[in-house]
């Protein structure tokens, strides 16, 4: 694994994406699946005509209930539409929030419940009006499914802000086939074109999955905030998100500092390329990190006190809270004011930006540290996350899924 690798991209302020300058990039989204043969036509028909119509059964791990273990079971995919890719699904990774779903940490969710939204796959067949994918290629699958596409918000590449509400890849409300989504803990999904990311040639897959989720979510406030080589950012918390936020900023030549309450990931933070790394507790390193920080990403799960990370902020700064979906935790309205400092929020990124991260990342030789784990490992997995026990991202390899019992499938 390469974490800091010779860079020939001397430029990391990358300007915000936009639809225009994706399509008219033509090698991006256009020319390159017409110089690859991308599958049209007849050839789109022939290759959806080898696998059926569908709709197709499908072979996933799910939770029946909050306190239920992921357990084999047999889904449907919908019929292939005129604009979709069929993928058989090769690797997912394991995402925080899909504990917090399986468990309804958020509220009540919805059952049984697939999770997965860091998916990486080969595609088996394509729809007719399908032109950016041919059968063979991999494509990934994050976060979204689908959205309106036609609000502000979808037109300015900000799906995951849509304005009718983004179509999540598992546990949302299913527009389509009805009742909800269900994710890449499976070895099939159905997913329109628009939502599907090309994965460079030579990738690693297994260790690309997570930056489906992981790299763009930490990447699009890096971007929005304009992160620029010689600032010091902040990272609070080393796991899934902090790892890749750490590898990103880096990439970016800024210099890091990892906040971390784990003694033994600070080794880990200057293998990763941070400057320094400092243990929440560590009430003088905190003193002395007062006032120096132009942007902080907090990557932790759940809410906490977040007063100690406003106060390493800079005047006009930014502490951009990424994983706590609570009501956060111990902010002083009076240092908020005082230094025009701001506490705001990002979620992943819209279908073109994360794309944007996919391509950075491969011409960086950028990806996850990963531990890849067989499906039947998945309830031990969640027990280790939520332990901190994992260095930095497991990833399942779905293509080794065994049978459900008593299906065909």
């Amino acid at each position: 694994m390469c974490d800091e690798c010779e860079d020939h991209h001397p430029d990391h302020s990358l300007a915000a994406p936009n639809r225009r300058k994706v399509l008219l990039a033509g090698a991006s989204l256009v020319a390159a699946p017409l110089l690859a043969g991308a599958a049209t036509g007849a050839q789109a028909e022939q290759a959806q005509s080898s696998v059926g119509n569908g709709p197709f059964p499908a072979r996933a791990y799910s939770a029946a209930s909050a306190t239920s273990p992921l357990v084999p079971m047999q889904i449907e995919r919908r019929a292939i539409g005129p604009n979709d890719v069929f993928l058989d699904v090769l690797y997912c990774g394991i995402c925080h929030s899909d504990i917090h779903h399986v468990r309804s940490d958020w509220g009540p969710d919805r059952y049984p419940c697939v999770p997965g939204h860091e998916i990486i796959g080969r595609v088996q067949a394509v729809g007719s009006a399908v032109t950016k994918f041919k059968v063979g290629d991999i494509g990934g699958v994050g976060c979204m499914v689908d959205s309106c596409r036609t609000c502000e918000n979808c037109l300015a590449d900000r799906e995951q802000n849509c304005l009718m509400g983004a179509t999540l890849t598992y546990n949302s409300p299913d527009p389509i086939s009805g009742g909800h989504t269900f994710g890449g803990y499976s070895d099939k999904i159905v997913v329109p074109e628009h939502f599907v990311i090309r994965i460079p040639p030579g990738a690693d897959l297994a260790a690309t999955a997570p930056l489906l989720c992981a790299g763009i979510t930490t990447f699009s406030p890096m971007q929005h905030w304009k992160l620029a080589g010689g600032q010091r950012v902040g990272v609070v918390g080393l796991g899934g998100l902090g790892h890749m936020a750490v590898k990103l900023a880096v990439a970016r030549k800024a210099d890091v500092t990892v906040f971390t309450t784990s003694p033994g990931k600070i080794a880990d933070a200057r293998r990763l390329g941070a400057r320094e790394a400092v243990l929440w507790s560590d009430t003088e390193a905190m003193k002395r990190l007062a006032n120096r920080f132009d942007l902080v990403i907090a990557t932790v799960p759940r809410a906490f006190p977040m007063q100690q990370f406003v106060d390493v902020l800079k005047l006009d700064a930014t502490l951009v809270n990424l994983g706590a979906l609570e009501d956060l935790q111990s902010v002083s309205g009076r240092s908020l004011v005082f230094g025009r400092k701001s506490v705001a929020g990002s979620v992943i990124g819209g279908i073109a930006e994360t794309q944007e991260v996919i391509d950075y990342c491969a011409a960086r030789n950028i990806k996850a540290d990963i531990e890849l784990i067989q499906p039947e490992e998945i309830n031990r997995a969640y027990d280790r996350v939520v332990n901190k026990d994992v260095r930095y991202r497991f990833v399942i390899d779905m293509a080794s899924m065994k049978p459900v019992a008593g299906s065909r499938g």
